[in-house]
């Protein structure tokens, strides 16, 4: 059997004991709530088209997290994880000299500077097996409205639209707003939902509410973060709405493996050739953010 083959017996092994604990409660045969691990996508559309031969295609949504789910950068600059060390760095060592800048800037320049790879090299085909199944699809991603130009550059490069398969209304809206519950702008377009690092679960429910969509029986999510799966469940908990989370795991020895150092170094490598296209396009079509020192770090 090969690896393929010993992932989907173990996925099918792993419903098999969660349905049969369920039934031994007295509960349906399929948990309302779902949490299962998996490198391979495939599993995710194998399951969704079955939760839609089940309840119905249009009874279902699906939600896939773009970052380390969908795409990842093909080096550690600019990637989750390095943006994740920023954010740490900035609140434990805010004068290492490790730090690239002002963060969201930097990683602006860095998405519109880099090319993205899919996760698995089917992974376009796995989205399109469940949107020909008509089954509602979208991206959630924690990315900010600033980066909508290359995020969708990147999902289109790799054969990836939800425009199709989204919420109505499918064009989204044309302009960011500030959701009831938010402290940051998010935008929803083509079915893609920029959420601006807030709740995942929260930002779901605000996009049902907005767009007057009838929740799904079921939400299926995948994701790389166990935090936004947990926020997803305890958000839909007790509302009717089953949510079955797959933490999706194929990235994650690229995770384990980044080397701030090497980033560190690719960042000083690559900043000239940034400033180089600046001074080609122009501060208004791309703008690298200044290299400042907080004032708290200046030599006496």
């Amino acid at each position: 059997m090969n690896s393929k083959g010993r992932s989907r017996a173990k996925l099918a092994l792993t419903i098999l004991l969660a349905a049969f604990l369920s039934a031994c409660a007295s509960a349906p045969s399929v948990p309302q709530n779902l949490r299962v691990e998996t490198d391979d996508l495939g599993m995710v559309a194998d399951w969704a088209i079955r939760m839609a031969d089940d309840h119905g295609a249009g009874n279902i949504l699906v939600v896939f997290d773009i970052d380390n789910t969908l795409l990842a950068m093909e080096q550690g600059l600019g990637s989750d994880q390095w943006y994740y060390w920023q954010k740490d760095l900035e609140k434990d060592d805010p004068c290492s000299p490790q730090l690239a800048g002002q963060r969201f800037a930097v990683q602006g320049a860095l998405f519109h500077a880099s090319a993205m790879r899919a996760t698995q090299p089917d992974t376009a085909e796995q989205v399109r097996r469940i949107q020909e199944a008509g089954i509602p699809t979208i991206a959630l991603t924690s990315r900010g409205v600033d980066y909508r130009l290359q995020t969708f550059r990147e999902l289109r490069r790799q054969g990836i639209s939800f425009w199709a398969s989204a919420i109505p209304p499918q064009r989204g809206w044309t302009a960011p707003f500030l959701p009831d519950n938010g402290l940051r702008p998010v935008l929803y377009e083509d079915g893609v939902f920029l959420t601006t690092g807030q709740h995942k679960g929260q930002m779901m429910k605000t996009l049902l509410d907005r767009t007057g969509y009838e929740h799904p029986a079921v939400i299926i999510i995948a994701d790389d973060k166990q935090q936004n799966l947990n926020d997803m469940m305890e958000t839909f908990a007790g509302s009717g709405t089953w949510v079955h989370a797959w933490r999706f795991t194929r990235e994650d020895a690229n995770v384990a493996a980044f080397d701030p150092e090497e980033a560190a170094a690719q960042w000083d490598a690559l900043r000239p050739a940034l400033e180089v296209i600046e001074g080609v396009l122009g501060a208004d079509n791309f703008s690298l953010p200044e290299s400042k020192v907080r004032p708290e770090c200046s030599s006496p």
